[in-house]
């Protein structure tokens, strides 16, 4: 709930709720992340939360300007390696058993790496080294409602609120994003199915993103007797990916889930989720 809404996490049925996700990206990047959730006293003081984002950006061939014939000159894979990480604190509470709030703070670091720039004099031409890196802290807020029409729930998200930062000259923020959505379990208009048994939730999701443009996602989940889960979505106005399936196994405080999406020429995103409970 910590990387989507922060106010779900006031709805973890449980004590404590680990989970472990790495996610294949495009052009070799790796994404490692994990939240840690902490209900005590049954939620009387509400849900903590933790979460860890690493990225691996993969191995770069760096080079420079050079008077040879191809005009640069290698200097190796190691010389500066890309990264960005991100550690953040989340609180959350269900302020009446409808209405739950939570949000995020969190701080978020990057680093692009090095560059060699020539400064000339009139005598000499000097190699300046420059280092890329950046930090900022960010907050994400989110509520969820219960709307009291059978199953339905509204919800509504701000993420990556930020100052401006800026590596050389240009200054931005990061990428702000603002959702709003609905959930249900579509079951309810068919009461010959039982709960116990059959869930099928599907959601609506209307994304306005600040860096590029608004899009709808569309999302169903069926699950049958709490133990397995078959999900499908669909993302309209996104032209390098749209489609995405996956499944899930639960059973005693575990769960297994993976997730794939074809991703235009870049080829599949494959997404790999491990999940522990108390």
């Amino acid at each position: 709930a910590l990387f989507y809404n922060p106010a779900g996490m006031a709805r973890v049925p449980t004590f404590l709720d680990l989970s472990l996700n790495k996610m294949k990206w495009i052009a070799d990047i790796d994404y490692v992340s994990g939240t840690l959730s902490l209900r005590p006293a049954e939620g009387r003081y509400g849900v903590f939360g933790l979460s860890l984002l690493n990225v691996d950006y993969g191995e770069f061939l760096w080079t420079r300007v050079a008077p040879t014939e191809q005009g640069y000159e290698d200097i190796g894979a190691d010389w500066a390696m890309p990264s960005a990480w991100m550690i953040g604190f989340g609180y959350a509470k269900e302020l009446t058993d409808r209405f739950a709030v939570g949000g995020q703070v969190k701080y978020v670091y990057q680093r692009l790496g090095k560059s060699l720039v020539p400064i000339y004099t009139e005598t000499d031409t000097l190699i300046q080294e420059n280092d890329y890196d950046l930090s900022v802290f960010a907050f994400d807020f989110g509520t969820q409602y219960k709307t009291g029409f059978k199953s339905l729930v509204f919800g509504m998200t701000v993420r990556n609120l930020s100052r401006e930062i800026k590596y050389e000259k240009e200054s931005f923020q990061l990428p702000l994003v603002f959702k709003i959505g609905l959930s249900m379990n579509a079951l309810d208009f068919f009461p010959s199915f039982s709960a116990d048994v059959h869930k099928l939730f599907v959601s609506f999701d209307a994304v306005h993103p600040r860096s590029y443009p608004e899009y709808v996602s569309y999302g169903a989940e069926y699950i049958f007797m709490d133990r397995i889960a078959l999900r499908v979505g669909y993302l309209l106005n996104r032209e390098e990916y749209n489609f995405t399936a996956g499944f899930g196994i639960r059973s005693f405080g575990f769960a297994l889930d993976y997730s794939y999406m074809p991703f235009d020429v870049f080829g599949n995103i494959n997404r790999f989720t491990v999940r522990f409970s108390l």
